[in-house]
């Protein structure tokens, strides 16, 4: 009976969380448009068509001082070498949310997954665990 309740405790909470917009989410799907926008020509998937050695994978950033929000906003403002800059192109606000966006992607190898992926893979583990328990 206890697991029952916790099990429907648990989908009730996820429920209710699923359906609240968050300003995250918002901005990672602002992020997201941004990327495809402008990036995705040169950067599908975090890789680089022109520079393959200065692609947006988590490795290169580290190994170029690019790890953080502020430095990849900073390229992104500015440019470099064959990289545009994109200061005329959109706002301040906007080079944040992009630049936020693809240190998020790069941390998730470019694979992330979404919610309702994670949401399937935890009652999946869920629910064949109790089933493992009772055979």
């Amino acid at each position: 009976m206890k697991k029952i309740i916790t099990a429907c405790l648990l989908i009730f909470i996820l429920f209710n969380v699923m359906k609240m917009p968050t300003a995250l989410g918002v901005e990672t799907t602002k992020g997201a448009e941004l990327f495809q926008i402008n990036c995705v020509g040169c950067h599908a998937n975090g890789g680089n068509i022109v520079r393959r050695g200065k692609n947006l994978k988590i490795e290169t950033l580290e190994r170029n001082k690019l790890d953080s929000v502020e430095a990849i906003a900073y390229l992104v403002k500015n440019g470099k070498n064959n990289m545009s800059a994109y200061q005329d192109r959109l706002t301040e606000t906007e080079i944040e949310t992009v630049s936020g966006y693809v240190l998020e992607e790069a941390k998730n190898n470019w694979h992330s997954e979404g919610i309702m992926s994670k949401v399937k893979t935890f009652w999946d583990s869920l629910f064949n665990q109790d089933i493992s328990r009772k055979n």
